[in-house]
Protein backbone atom coordinates (compact mmCIF):
# COMPACT_ATOMS: atom_id res chain seq x y z
CA UNK A 1 0.00 0.00 0.00
CA UNK A 2 0.94 3.40 -0.72
CA UNK A 3 2.54 5.83 2.02
CA UNK A 4 0.44 9.07 2.54
CA UNK A 5 1.85 9.81 5.51
CA UNK A 6 3.37 13.66 3.89
CA UNK A 7 0.07 14.34 2.74
CA UNK A 8 -2.49 12.48 5.05
CA UNK A 9 -4.07 14.15 8.09
CA UNK A 10 -4.40 12.52 11.64
CA UNK A 11 -5.82 9.75 12.44
CA UNK A 12 -8.11 9.53 15.32
CA UNK A 13 -5.61 7.85 17.36
CA UNK A 14 -2.98 10.54 16.65
CA UNK A 15 -5.78 13.39 17.82
CA UNK A 16 -5.47 13.63 21.78
CA UNK A 17 -1.63 13.62 21.07
CA UNK A 18 -1.62 16.66 18.69
CA UNK A 19 -4.13 18.63 21.10
CA UNK A 20 -1.55 17.92 23.86
CA UNK A 21 1.33 19.47 21.81
CA UNK A 22 -0.74 22.41 20.37
CA UNK A 23 -3.26 23.57 22.76
CA UNK A 24 -1.12 26.19 24.46
CA UNK A 25 0.30 27.22 21.32
CA UNK A 26 -0.40 31.06 21.26
CA UNK A 27 -2.58 31.58 18.17
CA UNK A 28 -4.13 28.28 18.88
CA UNK A 29 -4.88 29.94 22.25
CA UNK A 30 -6.04 32.66 20.65
CA UNK A 31 -8.60 30.73 18.43
CA UNK A 32 -9.94 28.86 21.44
CA UNK A 33 -10.32 32.23 23.05
CA UNK A 34 -12.04 33.82 20.81
CA UNK A 35 -14.37 31.28 20.33
CA UNK A 36 -15.34 30.70 23.79
CA UNK A 37 -15.14 33.95 25.25
CA UNK A 38 -16.54 33.59 28.57
CA UNK A 39 -15.14 30.53 29.43
CA UNK A 40 -11.82 30.35 31.87
CA UNK A 41 -9.07 28.87 29.40
CA UNK A 42 -8.44 25.50 32.05
CA UNK A 43 -12.15 24.55 31.38
CA UNK A 44 -11.61 25.20 27.46
CA UNK A 45 -8.40 23.22 27.49
CA UNK A 46 -10.55 20.43 29.11
CA UNK A 47 -12.74 20.22 26.55
CA UNK A 48 -10.05 20.52 23.70
CA UNK A 49 -8.78 17.85 25.26
CA UNK A 50 -11.86 15.78 25.55
CA UNK A 51 -11.55 15.31 22.12
CA UNK A 52 -10.72 11.68 20.84
CA UNK A 53 -11.48 12.29 17.27
CA UNK A 54 -11.68 14.60 14.71
CA UNK A 55 -15.15 14.40 14.78
CA UNK A 56 -15.04 15.10 17.96
CA UNK A 57 -12.79 18.21 17.73
CA UNK A 58 -14.81 19.38 14.77
CA UNK A 59 -18.43 19.56 16.34
CA UNK A 60 -16.68 20.66 19.96
CA UNK A 61 -14.55 23.14 18.90
CA UNK A 62 -14.38 24.21 14.93
CA UNK A 63 -18.47 24.02 14.17
CA UNK A 64 -18.71 26.79 17.40
CA UNK A 65 -15.36 29.10 15.70
CA UNK A 66 -17.20 28.86 12.52
CA UNK A 67 -20.26 30.43 14.03
CA UNK A 68 -18.76 33.13 15.91
CA UNK A 69 -16.93 34.09 12.68
CA UNK A 70 -20.25 34.17 10.80
CA UNK A 71 -22.25 35.97 14.08
CA UNK A 72 -19.25 38.17 14.23
CA UNK A 73 -18.41 39.62 10.15
CA UNK A 74 -21.84 38.22 8.38
CA UNK A 75 -25.06 38.31 8.16
CA UNK A 76 -26.10 34.82 8.27
CA UNK A 77 -25.43 31.65 6.36
CA UNK A 78 -27.87 29.86 3.96
CA UNK A 79 -27.91 27.03 2.07
CA UNK A 80 -29.96 25.04 -0.43
CA UNK A 81 -29.48 21.79 -2.91
CA UNK A 82 -27.85 19.45 0.26
CA UNK A 83 -31.70 17.96 0.71
CA UNK A 84 -31.11 15.98 -2.53
CA UNK A 85 -28.03 13.86 -0.54
CA UNK A 86 -28.45 11.07 0.59
CA UNK A 87 -27.08 10.77 4.32
CA UNK A 88 -24.81 7.55 3.85
CA UNK A 89 -23.47 8.63 0.15
CA UNK A 90 -20.23 9.54 -0.03
CA UNK A 91 -19.10 12.67 -2.69
CA UNK A 92 -16.78 14.64 -4.64
CA UNK A 93 -17.71 18.63 -3.79
CA UNK A 94 -16.02 20.61 -6.49
CA UNK A 95 -16.89 24.10 -5.88
CA UNK A 96 -15.43 27.34 -6.71
CA UNK A 97 -13.51 28.83 -4.39
CA UNK A 98 -13.19 32.23 -2.69
CA UNK A 99 -11.79 32.28 0.38
CA UNK A 100 -8.58 30.22 1.80
CA UNK A 101 -9.95 28.60 4.97
CA UNK A 102 -13.63 29.73 5.37
CA UNK A 103 -15.52 27.95 1.92
CA UNK A 104 -14.31 24.30 2.41
CA UNK A 105 -15.15 25.27 6.55
CA UNK A 106 -18.74 26.75 5.67
CA UNK A 107 -19.55 23.65 3.98
CA UNK A 108 -18.88 21.34 6.87
CA UNK A 109 -20.80 23.34 8.65
CA UNK A 110 -23.65 22.83 6.10
CA UNK A 111 -23.19 18.98 6.25
CA UNK A 112 -23.01 18.78 9.85
CA UNK A 113 -26.49 20.58 9.95
CA UNK A 114 -27.98 18.60 7.03
CA UNK A 115 -26.64 15.55 8.98
CA UNK A 116 -24.67 14.28 5.82
CA UNK A 117 -20.81 13.28 5.91
CA UNK A 118 -18.88 15.84 6.39
CA UNK A 119 -15.56 16.45 3.88
CA UNK A 120 -11.96 15.59 3.77
CA UNK A 121 -10.38 18.90 2.13
CA UNK A 122 -7.54 19.69 -0.24
CA UNK A 123 -5.09 22.49 1.24
CA UNK A 124 -1.79 23.66 -0.74
CA UNK A 125 1.24 22.79 0.97
CA UNK A 126 1.95 26.48 1.07
CA UNK A 127 -0.87 27.55 3.16
CA UNK A 128 0.60 25.75 6.36
CA UNK A 129 4.40 26.28 6.39
CA UNK A 130 3.79 27.04 10.13
CA UNK A 131 3.63 23.97 12.16
CA UNK A 132 0.61 25.22 14.27
CA UNK A 133 -1.31 25.58 10.95
CA UNK A 134 -0.47 21.91 9.90
CA UNK A 135 -1.34 20.78 12.57
CA UNK A 136 -4.71 22.70 12.66
CA UNK A 137 -5.25 21.76 9.46
CA UNK A 138 -4.62 18.08 9.67
CA UNK A 139 -7.21 18.20 13.16
CA UNK A 140 -9.41 19.52 10.54
CA UNK A 141 -9.36 16.71 8.10
CA UNK A 142 -7.35 18.79 5.09
CA UNK A 143 -5.02 16.43 3.29
CA UNK A 144 -2.16 18.83 0.94
CA UNK A 145 -1.70 19.34 -2.41
CA UNK A 146 2.34 19.60 -3.11
CA UNK A 147 3.05 23.03 -4.97
CA UNK A 148 5.94 24.17 -6.34
CA UNK A 149 7.32 20.94 -7.45
CA UNK A 150 9.52 20.25 -10.70
CA UNK A 151 7.58 18.32 -13.36
CA UNK A 152 8.42 14.95 -12.60
CA UNK A 153 8.24 15.14 -9.15
CA UNK A 154 4.78 16.71 -10.17
CA UNK A 155 3.76 13.90 -11.99
CA UNK A 156 4.46 11.43 -9.45
CA UNK A 157 2.85 13.68 -6.47
CA UNK A 158 -1.00 13.84 -8.47
CA UNK A 159 -0.91 10.02 -8.87
CA UNK A 160 -0.34 9.77 -5.33
CA UNK A 161 -3.19 12.85 -4.75
CA UNK A 162 -5.33 10.74 -6.84
CA UNK A 163 -4.80 7.39 -5.15
CA UNK A 164 -5.70 9.23 -2.07
CA UNK A 165 -8.51 10.60 -2.94
CA UNK A 166 -9.92 7.46 -4.67
CA UNK A 167 -9.01 6.03 -1.32
CA UNK A 168 -10.71 8.14 0.59
CA UNK A 169 -14.20 8.30 -1.73
CA UNK A 170 -14.32 4.36 -2.46
CA UNK A 171 -12.49 3.10 0.02
CA UNK A 172 -13.27 4.66 3.35
CA UNK A 173 -16.56 6.22 1.99
CA UNK A 174 -15.56 9.64 2.93
CA UNK A 175 -16.51 12.79 1.38
CA UNK A 176 -14.13 14.90 0.04
CA UNK A 177 -14.08 18.65 -1.35
CA UNK A 178 -11.63 20.12 -3.39
CA UNK A 179 -11.72 23.49 -5.05
CA UNK A 180 -12.52 23.61 -9.34
CA UNK A 181 -9.04 25.38 -9.45
CA UNK A 182 -5.36 25.67 -8.14
CA UNK A 183 -5.89 28.61 -5.76
CA UNK A 184 -8.67 31.19 -4.90
CA UNK A 185 -10.48 32.50 -7.89
CA UNK A 186 -9.10 36.20 -7.47
CA UNK A 187 -11.57 37.99 -9.87
CA UNK A 188 -15.13 36.10 -9.72
CA UNK A 189 -15.10 34.39 -12.58
CA UNK A 190 -14.99 31.04 -11.61
CA UNK A 191 -13.71 28.21 -14.00
CA UNK A 192 -13.11 24.84 -13.38
CA UNK A 193 -9.18 23.53 -14.24
CA UNK A 194 -9.46 21.03 -16.45
CA UNK A 195 -6.06 20.04 -14.93
CA UNK A 196 -8.04 19.04 -11.65
CA UNK A 197 -10.08 16.43 -13.06
CA UNK A 198 -7.11 15.37 -15.39
CA UNK A 199 -5.42 14.19 -12.33
CA UNK A 200 -8.83 13.00 -10.40
CA UNK A 201 -8.96 11.11 -13.31
CA UNK A 202 -5.33 9.40 -12.87
CA UNK A 203 -6.85 6.57 -10.66
CA UNK A 204 -9.15 5.39 -12.98
CA UNK A 205 -7.14 2.42 -13.55
CA UNK A 206 -9.37 0.43 -16.44
CA UNK A 207 -12.57 2.76 -15.76
CA UNK A 208 -13.77 4.72 -18.34
CA UNK A 209 -13.92 8.52 -17.79
CA UNK A 210 -17.40 7.84 -16.99
CA UNK A 211 -17.58 5.29 -15.05
CA UNK A 212 -14.79 6.69 -13.02
CA UNK A 213 -16.24 9.86 -11.97
CA UNK A 214 -19.63 8.24 -12.00
CA UNK A 215 -18.22 6.50 -8.56
CA UNK A 216 -16.95 9.30 -7.45
CA UNK A 217 -20.16 11.16 -7.25
CA UNK A 218 -19.69 14.81 -7.91
CA UNK A 219 -21.32 17.28 -6.71
CA UNK A 220 -21.05 20.69 -8.00
CA UNK A 221 -20.86 23.53 -5.05
CA UNK A 222 -21.71 27.22 -5.42
CA UNK A 223 -20.78 29.68 -2.42
CA UNK A 224 -21.46 32.94 -2.69
CA UNK A 225 -20.56 35.94 -0.21
CA UNK A 226 -22.44 39.60 -1.19
CA UNK A 227 -18.77 40.82 0.01
CA UNK A 228 -15.57 39.91 -0.36
CA UNK A 229 -13.75 41.30 2.44
CA UNK A 230 -10.44 40.33 0.35
CA UNK A 231 -11.22 42.08 -2.54
CA UNK A 232 -8.25 44.78 -2.17
CA UNK A 233 -5.69 42.45 -1.68
CA UNK A 234 -6.94 40.90 -4.23
CA UNK A 235 -6.62 43.75 -6.60
CA UNK A 236 -2.76 43.74 -7.17
CA UNK A 237 -2.62 40.11 -8.42
CA UNK A 238 -5.65 40.86 -10.83
CA UNK A 239 -4.22 44.14 -11.77
CA UNK A 240 -0.67 41.89 -12.77
CA UNK A 241 -2.12 39.41 -14.61
CA UNK A 242 -4.09 41.75 -16.75
CA UNK A 243 -1.00 43.72 -17.33
CA UNK A 244 0.98 40.30 -18.28
CA UNK A 245 3.77 40.73 -15.46
CA UNK A 246 4.58 38.85 -12.89
CA UNK A 247 2.90 38.92 -9.45
CA UNK A 248 4.64 37.58 -6.40
CA UNK A 249 3.49 38.10 -3.00
CA UNK A 250 4.64 38.79 -0.10
CA UNK A 251 5.95 37.00 2.89
CA UNK A 252 2.99 37.15 4.72
CA UNK A 253 0.04 37.69 2.09
CA UNK A 254 -1.76 34.66 2.51
CA UNK A 255 -2.21 34.52 6.13
CA UNK A 256 -3.48 38.59 6.10
CA UNK A 257 -5.86 37.05 3.31
CA UNK A 258 -6.96 34.69 6.09
CA UNK A 259 -7.32 36.65 8.78
CA UNK A 260 -9.00 39.34 6.67
CA UNK A 261 -11.47 36.71 5.17
CA UNK A 262 -12.62 35.43 8.65
CA UNK A 263 -13.04 38.92 10.30
CA UNK A 264 -13.49 40.89 7.54
CA UNK A 265 -17.59 41.90 6.78
CA UNK A 266 -19.17 39.32 4.20
CA UNK A 267 -22.43 40.50 4.61
CA UNK A 268 -24.64 37.40 3.35
CA UNK A 269 -23.53 34.08 2.46
CA UNK A 270 -25.11 31.00 0.58
CA UNK A 271 -23.72 27.75 -0.37
CA UNK A 272 -25.49 25.86 -2.81
CA UNK A 273 -25.46 22.16 -3.93
CA UNK A 274 -25.95 21.34 -7.42
CA UNK A 275 -27.44 17.74 -7.85
CA UNK A 276 -24.49 14.89 -8.24
CA UNK A 277 -23.35 14.02 -11.77
CA UNK A 278 -25.32 11.19 -12.72
CA UNK A 279 -23.70 7.95 -14.74
CA UNK A 280 -26.51 8.84 -17.43
CA UNK A 281 -25.02 12.14 -17.48
CA UNK A 282 -21.44 11.30 -17.90
CA UNK A 283 -22.18 8.50 -20.52
CA UNK A 284 -24.00 11.25 -22.65
CA UNK A 285 -20.73 13.43 -22.34
CA UNK A 286 -18.95 10.35 -23.25
CA UNK A 287 -21.02 9.59 -26.31
CA UNK A 288 -20.22 13.74 -27.54
CA UNK A 289 -16.70 13.81 -26.21
CA UNK A 290 -14.04 11.60 -28.96
CA UNK A 291 -10.36 11.24 -26.74
CA UNK A 292 -9.82 11.11 -22.90
CA UNK A 293 -8.76 15.16 -23.51
CA UNK A 294 -12.34 15.78 -24.85
CA UNK A 295 -14.17 14.22 -22.26
CA UNK A 296 -12.63 16.09 -19.60
CA UNK A 297 -13.23 18.99 -21.30
CA UNK A 298 -16.86 18.37 -21.67
CA UNK A 299 -16.97 17.72 -17.93
CA UNK A 300 -15.12 20.61 -17.00
CA UNK A 301 -18.12 22.57 -19.21
CA UNK A 302 -20.82 20.95 -17.36
CA UNK A 303 -19.26 21.49 -13.72
CA UNK A 304 -18.68 25.42 -14.83
CA UNK A 305 -22.21 25.61 -15.93
CA UNK A 306 -23.96 23.89 -12.66
CA UNK A 307 -21.58 26.14 -10.33
CA UNK A 308 -22.68 29.02 -12.50
CA UNK A 309 -26.55 28.56 -12.16
CA UNK A 310 -26.54 27.97 -8.66
CA UNK A 311 -24.62 30.96 -7.84
CA UNK A 312 -26.47 33.04 -5.82
CA UNK A 313 -26.71 36.75 -6.97
CA UNK A 314 -26.96 39.64 -4.57
CA UNK A 315 -27.74 43.46 -4.58
CA UNK A 316 -23.81 44.27 -5.04
CA UNK A 317 -23.33 41.75 -8.01
CA UNK A 318 -26.01 43.38 -10.19
CA UNK A 319 -24.71 46.92 -9.12
CA UNK A 320 -21.60 46.15 -10.09
CA UNK A 321 -22.71 44.85 -13.65
CA UNK A 322 -24.76 47.90 -13.86
CA UNK A 323 -21.76 50.23 -13.34
CA UNK A 324 -19.34 48.75 -15.08
CA UNK A 325 -21.96 48.89 -18.33
CA UNK A 326 -23.29 52.42 -17.66
CA UNK A 327 -26.46 50.22 -17.77
CA UNK A 328 -29.66 50.52 -15.43
CA UNK A 329 -30.35 46.37 -16.91
CA UNK A 330 -31.00 45.36 -13.53
CA UNK A 331 -32.03 47.88 -11.66
CA UNK A 332 -35.04 46.17 -10.19
CA UNK A 333 -32.59 43.97 -8.20
CA UNK A 334 -31.59 46.47 -5.88
CA UNK A 335 -32.22 49.69 -4.35
CA UNK A 336 -30.99 53.30 -4.66
CA UNK A 337 -29.81 52.57 -0.84
CA UNK A 338 -27.82 49.71 -1.78
CA UNK A 339 -26.47 51.64 -5.04
CA UNK A 340 -25.19 54.16 -2.99
CA UNK A 341 -23.72 51.88 -0.34
CA UNK A 342 -21.66 50.09 -2.72
CA UNK A 343 -20.49 53.24 -4.16
CA UNK A 344 -19.13 54.15 -0.82
CA UNK A 345 -17.70 50.95 -0.61
CA UNK A 346 -16.14 51.23 -4.03
CA UNK A 347 -14.98 54.92 -3.57
CA UNK A 348 -12.89 53.31 -0.42
CA UNK A 349 -11.09 50.48 -2.44
CA UNK A 350 -9.84 52.06 -5.54
CA UNK A 351 -8.37 54.77 -6.89
CA UNK A 352 -10.39 56.42 -8.97
CA UNK A 353 -7.39 57.76 -11.12
CA UNK A 354 -6.63 54.28 -12.35
CA UNK A 355 -9.36 53.33 -14.70
CA UNK A 356 -8.41 49.69 -15.17
CA UNK A 357 -8.24 49.62 -10.83
CA UNK A 358 -11.93 50.73 -11.37
CA UNK A 359 -12.92 48.38 -13.93
CA UNK A 360 -11.24 45.35 -12.03
CA UNK A 361 -13.20 45.74 -8.93
CA UNK A 362 -16.32 45.99 -10.58
CA UNK A 363 -15.99 42.99 -12.62
CA UNK A 364 -14.94 41.34 -9.56
CA UNK A 365 -18.49 41.63 -8.32
CA UNK A 366 -20.14 41.64 -12.04
CA UNK A 367 -19.08 38.34 -13.07
CA UNK A 368 -21.06 36.01 -11.88
CA UNK A 369 -24.09 37.95 -13.25
CA UNK A 370 -21.76 37.97 -16.63
CA UNK A 371 -21.27 33.48 -16.03
CA UNK A 372 -25.67 33.31 -15.37
CA UNK A 373 -25.91 35.74 -18.44
CA UNK A 374 -23.82 33.52 -20.95
CA UNK A 375 -25.99 30.47 -19.81
CA UNK A 376 -29.22 31.90 -20.35
CA UNK A 377 -27.67 33.20 -23.94
CA UNK A 378 -26.92 29.44 -24.99
CA UNK A 379 -30.26 28.07 -23.71
CA UNK A 380 -32.16 30.68 -26.25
Amino acid sequence: MTNYDDIRFYEDAEVQKALEEYVKHPMIKGLLQFTFPNVAFDKIEEEVLSCTSIRDFQTKIIYHTVQKVLSKSSEGLTYSGFDRLKKEESYLYISNHRDIVLDTSLLNCVLYEADLKMTASAIGDNLVKKPFLLALSRLNRNFLVKRGLGPREMLKSSQKLSEYIKKLLLEEKRSVWMAQREGRTKDGNDHTQQGVLKMLAMAKADDTIADYFGKLKIVPVAISYEFDPTDVLKLPEILAKRMETIYTKSANEDFRSILKGALGNKGRIHISAGEPISLFDLKELEAKSGSVNEQLQTLTASIDRRIHRNYKLWPANYIAFDLLNSSSMFQEKYTDKQKRQFERRLTRRVNFKNALEVNSYLLMYANPVINQNNLNEDQR
